[in-house]
């Protein structure tokens, strides 16, 4: 099994507002193997984290990953990707469908709540997409 560890973040200035996502990828001993992050336009601080685990699913399959551990600042992404909390935003409703599509590809998945004190390079990374829009990975 090919196992990833992914912390992932959005940001946005206003809500809505320009946005972007950050994503730390690492492998099973925890080191670092991958960077992603990217603006998104005018969007909901919601789109942004959920466009966060879009891309970190992404390049998950894409680059074969069987287990995934997805670690991520945001409850309500959390606990909607976990079945606990209904989707009742319709601007969301298409991101949480792509999401659980993709989710549904992997072997093994897990979603978990952390601290935002936790997601401090997933963060930094989607303020740095923020600042410098056209630098998209």
């Amino acid at each position: 099994m090919k196992r990833l560890i992914i912390n992932i973040d959005g940001a946005c200035r206003g809500n809505p507002g320009p946005a972007s996502f950050g994503a730390v990828v690492r492998d099973s001993t925890g080191k670092v193997i991958s960077e992603l992050k990217g603006h998104i336009g005018i969007a909901t601080n919601n789109i942004a984290e959920y466009s966060a685990l879009i891309n970190a699913l992404e390049y998950a399959l894409k680059n074969g990953a069987t287990e995934l551990e997805i670690r991520s600042d945001s409850e309500l992404l959390v606990e909607q990707m976990n079945g606990r909390y209904k989707v009742k935003s319709p601007n969301l409703l298409g991101f949480w469908q792509r999401a659980a599509s993709l989710a549904k590809k992997v072997e093994s998945i897990r979603i978990v709540h952390i601290p935002r004190s936790q997601n401090s390079e997933a963060d930094r990374l989607a303020n740095l997409a923020l600042q410098a829009p056209s630098n998209i990975h």
